[in-house]
């Protein structure tokens, strides 16, 4: 039997909108005879399960097994092309391929002119949108139309599409290289984590130098720029340069800005740049441009123009949350912070099947956090099993890593020995198999396991040096992503003050003027 998470078809179908439901079944009665098709029958009766049985629908006698697997590709194709011709779905780059289609029919019926004269016009919006990839397409075509439709004007007609070919491959080739650098850099970062060592430094820096295409900044438009500043900023992340992952964030933001139209053509990059840019300034402790940088964006999404769509919504309650989460650690201020938990829970469960599991254990290990700064050790460490405890996870090790740190943190305030004891085994082996035992993991590790032969009025001395012990990482190139994850220093402060965490934080953020 296929499970409802593996059935396309059926996740197809309860992803749709009331409203694309009614278009798909008024696409599909527009003529009489689909009134009782056999495709149609299968979707209502898929619509009306809440969970995937094939028993089901051979039961109904819909269909023979045999012939169940075509009809329900005939079904979901049937259900992409109700959604494309739905007007919530169009947008500039399917008018133009619309327009592209359109000629290629005329092309095939030897209706040259009408042809060209559509080609010409979808080759300006695509052009002027930046979509120079079904521009080139444009082109060739054209090319092809131009052979045969023999004019007085086709020596300088060749002249003309030759050059345009030319310009719009180059620009292609640059956007090309541009992207797969960003693409493998962010993978690079997905797999490995921030660079450990001199060695992963230097091998990342010549990696990036020696894939870097040769350009002229004044030369490049909206698309080769993004592009650009992508590749620029997985850099910056990669080696741990924060300020300039701010910078080249920002500049990312700023070009969706200053070309407006852009934000709607293509709002998942404007959302990606966004929030890369509050990352950003969360990692630099730029409280006041976070929060106004925050602001806008909500103000954006808010606003009539930016499109709606499934993907939009999940990328906006990932992005918007885990943000509102940072604001809060910033600030100190977790109790205030708590109420995300439910929103941000429910929206797991709303959005569970298009969101895959590193995010949502992000998430988890962000109200993890906010649980650890308020208190509630024993919550935190519900949130934290729940990554520590994902077998089929192949996500960023260096979450896995500081999770599992940190509950031995939690374990400790909680006071529960015995499964701290477990706990330290545990993290230990899981540090020495994934070679991540660093610096501040060791001290912390060192730490927890003499803690059993510490007498209480030696634990404040203890705290003290661990805290001179770790404060000489705070700042070094590559020991300084721990304090990314988890803010050890105001949790050691806390203790050896006896004041809340929180409280810690928030002085520190007021001192903080950026």
């Amino acid at each position: 039997m296929t499970s409802q998470q593996k059935d396309t078809l059926f996740i197809l179908i309860k992803s749709l909108s009331k409203s694309e439901k009614r278009q798909f079944k008024l696409y599909v009665n527009r003529l009489g005879v689909n009134a009782d098709a056999k495709f149609l029958a299968l979707f209502n009766l898929l619509d009306k399960m809440n969970d995937y049985k094939e028993s089901e629908i051979l039961k109904s006698g819909i269909v023979k097994k045999q012939q169940l697997s075509n009809l329900k590709a005939h079904l979901y194709k049937q259900i992409l092309v109700s959604l494309r011709l739905n007007p919530v779905n169009q947008n500039i780059r399917l008018q133009i391929r619309e327009q592209l289609d359109f000629a290629t029919i005329l092309y095939h019926k030897g209706l040259y002119k009408q042809s060209l004269k559509i080609l010409d016009k979808a080759k300006s919006l695509a052009i002027e949108n930046q979509e120079k990839v079904v521009a080139y397409e444009i082109v060739e075509l054209e090319k092809v139309i131009e052979t045969q439709y023999i004019t007085r004007s086709i020596s300088g007609r060749a002249d003309e599409l030759a050059i345009q070919a030319k310009e719009l491959s180059m620009q292609n080739v640059l956007t090309s290289k541009l992207s797969n650098l960003s693409l493998q850099l962010y993978g690079i970062m997905l797999k490995f984590g921030y660079v450990k060592s001199d060695e992963e430094y230097k091998w990342v820096t010549e990696y990036y130098k020696s894939h870097l295409p040769q350009f002229k900044v004044s030369e490049l438009d909206f698309r080769e720029k993004l592009w650009l500043y992508k590749a620029q900023l997985w850099y910056s992340f990669l080696v741990q340069d924060f300020l300039s992952c701010y910078k080249y964030s920002l500049r990312w933001v700023e070009l969706f800005y200053e070309n407006e139209q852009m934000i709607y053509l293509n709002p998942v990059f404007f959302l990606k740049g966004n929030n890369y840019l509050l990352e950003s300034m969360f990692y630099v402790k730029n409280r006041g441009g976070f929060k106004e940088a925050l602001e806008k964006l909500e103000t954006v999404l808010a606003g009539n123009k930016f499109p709606k769509n499934d993907n939009l919504e999940v990328l906006s309650f990932l992005y918007i949350y885990s943000n509102k989460l940072n604001l809060h650690f910033l600030e100190g201020t977790f109790e205030d912070g708590l109420y995300l938990e439910k929103e941000i829970v429910n929206g797991i469960k709303q959005y569970g099947d298009k969101i895959d599991e590193h995010h949502i254990m992000v998430l988890y290990y962000k109200i993890a956090c906010l649980y650890f700064g308020v208190g509630d050790n024993k919550k935190c460490i519900s949130y934290l099993k729940k990554i520590i405890d994902n077998r089929n996870l192949s996500m960023r090790e260096d979450l896995m890593c500081f999770a599992r740190v940190l509950s031995l943190v939690a374990h400790y305030e909680a006071g529960m020995d015995y499964h701290l004891e477990v706990q330290l085994k545990s993290t230990y082996k899981f540090l020495l198999k994934m070679n991540d035992l660093h610096a501040v993991q060791k001290e912390m590790i060192k730490f927890l396991r003499n803690l059993g032969e510490i007498f209480p009025h030696q634990l404040k001395d203890e705290f003290k040096k661990l805290h001179k012990t770790l404060k000489q990482y705070e700042n070094h190139p590559y020991e300084k992503r721990a304090f990314l994850y988890l803010d050890i220093i105001s949790w050691l402060e806390s203790n050896i003050e006896n004041r809340p965490v929180g409280d810690i934080i928030k002085e520190k953020a007021k001192e903080l003027v950026r």
